[in-house]
């Protein structure tokens, strides 16, 4: 037939969600400067409310993709490796807030700098004892990535539903549970975001990075609706492997932050 499918590849069709997640990204953005500056947020609310459809509809198509066949192997290659480039430009992303960390802990800024540093953390911040919340918080976030590695190996392995299932909640639960100990932890913090390089440095660090355990989360619930409608297999599974890096990403990045601000830091 003239029009049968004789490659490995998939060739997309027109889509418009990327100009509609441009246009949205900018309503956003737009809507957010004129918020700053004592304006209406609704322009703000429509922005995040185009993005987040246009994030539902595209990956709602990219899931259909996978269910009709067209996720060849090498078709599921090329996802990894952009996966794989994704998590590169995060770790790119986080790279900066530990240089400006671990910049201004080793020469924090005195009143008479660059002739006498300052001291570190600067005078009058209460930093937090990392042996007791951020502990907890640690092996929970740990026993999240031991939970999803144990739903990936029964996928792997057997495709066991129930496992797998039951592997994904307890990954879940205990995402949410770290983000609502990292919210408490917050309400209770002996400093604030401005006023000091300390604060600036310690809410942007900890809190980029619990948007990322919020969206791992979702990511990890996704997969489970995914599993209850059994969408995954043995040998087709690219979605989960997709939020298990990720997931265990999150992990490696905690570990950092634990050790270097909140226990080297103080």
């Amino acid at each position: 037939m003239a029009h049968a499918k004789n490659h490995d590849y998939h060739i997309l069709p027109p889509s418009i969600w990327p100009f509609v997640g441009a246009v949205s990204g900018f309503v956003m953005l737009f809507g957010a400067v004129l918020w700053m500056h004592g304006m209406t947020p609704w322009l703000f609310a429509a922005g995040v409310v185009g993005v987040l459809y246009t994030m539902y509809a595209w990956w709602a198509e990219v899931v259909h993709e996978g269910q009709t066949g067209d996720h060849t192997p090498v078709v599921q290659i090329g996802l990894r490796y952009g996966f794989i480039l994704f998590i590169m430009s995060e770790v790119m992303f986080f790279s900066a807030w530990f240089w400006s960390f671990f910049k201004h802990a080793l020469y924090p800024m005195g009143p008479l700098s660059p002739a006498i540093d300052g001291v570190w953390p600067p005078a009058g911040v209460e930093t937090f004892d990392p042996w007791h919340l951020p502990l907890i918080n640690t092996l929970i976030l740990l026993c999240s990535g031991a939970a999803a590695t144990w739903a990936h190996h029964y996928l792997v392995h057997g495709n066991d539903r129930k496992e797998i299932q039951r592997g994904l909640v307890f990954a879940v639960v205990l995402g949410v549970f770290f983000t609502i100990l990292q919210a408490y932890e917050y309400t209770h913090a002996g400093f604030g975001f401005a006023g000091n390089i300390y604060g600036a440095n310690f809410f942007m660090a900890t809190g980029f990075h619990g948007a990322h355990v919020l969206i791992g989360t979702i990511f990890l619930l996704v997969c489970l609706l995914r599993t209850m409608k059994g969408h995954f297999t043995e040998r087709q599974h690219i979605g989960f492997e997709a939020a298990a890096w990720y997931w265990h990403f999150v992990d490696v990045v905690w570990l950092f932050l634990f050790l270097a601000i909140y226990i080297w830091g103080r």
